[in-house]
């Protein structure tokens, strides 16, 4: 090789190596990813303060000492230079910053912590914002609430199911579950309920009022800015085929949605009365309740999807609108969904869909790939390496990205790098 030619072959090969990405992660051009923090447990979800601080909610156990809440303060690298677990609220699927307060849940509540300027910790114990929400569902060691704020003093907080399907206990073993009608999850959960952020001690659910119903499990929950609505992402029902074989086909099961939904006051999402065929786009009667597969429901009574994801593919864990200004226009109004994997090795991204100014969803985009790292040659699914789980966006437009397995959390930004 002529001694240009070898110059310029080691000038290329030293810029592709500086365009890999930290832990193989797969992002559109122009995007670039950094790690800012590792070796946290088994984190949940997070969210940054305006000052740059991360925040993240955790289980509480022997490694963060019953501390259920992470925060790291970041150098001018964007590295985490201190990282402090503190207090004992711990578990929830809630967690984020209002008018410069950081809110997180339990099981049972929501708590709201208060700082004395940039300090990294909160200066008192917390405020009880609400109190009262029914206990997990049974097996269960903690329960998913999420929360969303709409900029207007407004707290939406989303409450599972206490089961699959709303059934009758005593239906004799082996039976088809037989749907209890009405369902009395719908009474004090399986719904989002509306209540005034800024007040404490209310209790759940005199205090509020349900905004929405028919909700069988949700972690994904965010207000966008930009069309001014909320919107969730439910999980759909599991094991129709194994209970009603004759009725729903392993492929029929298979295209059981979980369900994106704009929500409007009143709104009935579905659960436990119907499921969402996502391939033919038809909201179907549950078996349990007098489905025979191909029986619709009641037209105009349920909500109907903006987007559905079939459930046994990705398991949608955390949904956040983008509202920075760090990433290209057509990015600015969109949702970022993170997809924590299935046992069938699907999902483990992190998916971007974008909205028009009217609120009309575009079609989704994988936008972050590569956190599991499996060997796609072997026919053995391995363990993920990782597994995305959370996502928030920092104040300066930048993408967080959290981990479950190994809590590793990585920044991603757009140009400049």
């Amino acid at each position: 090789m002529k001694p240009l030619l070898a110059v310029f072959a080691l000038v290329l090969a030293v810029g592709v190596a500086a365009a890999e990405e930290p832990d193989g992660l797969k992002l559109p051009p122009g995007f670039h990813a950094t790690v800012v923090a590792e070796g946290l447990g088994p984190v949940r979800h997070l969210t940054v303060r305006a000052n740059g601080d991360i925040y993240i909610s955790t289980p509480v156990d022997k490694q963060n000492n019953g501390n259920g809440i992470i925060a790291l303060h970041l150098d001018a690298n964007h590295r985490a230079d201190q990282i402090v677990n503190f207090s004992s609220v711990e578990g929830g699927t809630g967690i984020g910053f209002y008018n410069g307060e950081l809110y997180a849940s339990t099981a049972s509540a929501v708590y709201r912590f208060r700082f004395g300027g940039d300090g990294l910790l909160p200066e008192t114990d917390p405020d009880i914002i609400v109190e009262g929400m029914p206990a997990p569902r049974p097996g269960f060691n903690r329960a998913n609430v999420p929360f969303a704020f709409d900029g207007r003093g407004n707290l939406y907080i989303a409450l599972e199911g206490s089961a699959n399907r709303c059934t009758d206990p005593n239906t004799p073993s082996g039976a088809a579950p037989v749907g209890l009608k009405p369902c009395p999850d719908l009474t004090d959960r399986a719904g989002i309920w509306r209540f005034n952020a800024g007040k404490t001690d209310q209790k759940f659910p005199g205090d509020g009022e349900q905004f929405a119903t028919g909700i069988r499990d949700t972690t994904a929950l965010d207000w966008s800015p930009a069309d001014g609505h909320l919107y969730v992402i439910t999980q759909g029902v599991d094991d129709t085929h194994k209970f009603w074989p004759q009725i729903v086909s392993e492929q029929a099961d298979d295209q059981i949605a979980d369900e994106m939904h704009r929500v409007i006051k009143g709104a009935d999402l579905g659960w436990p009365y119907t499921y969402y065929d996502g391939v033919h786009k038809l909201r179907l009667i549950a078996p349990e309740y007098g489905g025979d597969g191909n029986k619709t429901a009641p037209e105009g009574k349920y909500a109907t999807p903006v987007l559905t994801f079939q459930s046994r593919r990705a398991s949608e864990v955390d949904l956040v609108f983008y509202s920075g200004h760090r990433f290209p226009a057509s990015y600015r109004g969109g949702a970022f969904i993170v997809q924590h994997g299935t046992r069938n090795r699907n999902g483990y991204d992190v998916v971007f869909v974008p909205f028009n100014r009217n609120g009309v969803a575009g079609a989704p985009t994988v936008f972050a790939d590569g956190f599991a790292a499996f060997d796609a040659s072997s026919d053995t699914p391995n363990r993920a390496k990782y597994r995305p789980i959370g996502a928030a966006v920092g104040p300066d437009g930048a993408l967080y990205v959290a981990d479950s397995e190994q809590g590793r959390i990585w920044r991603i930004t757009y140009g400049g790098n």
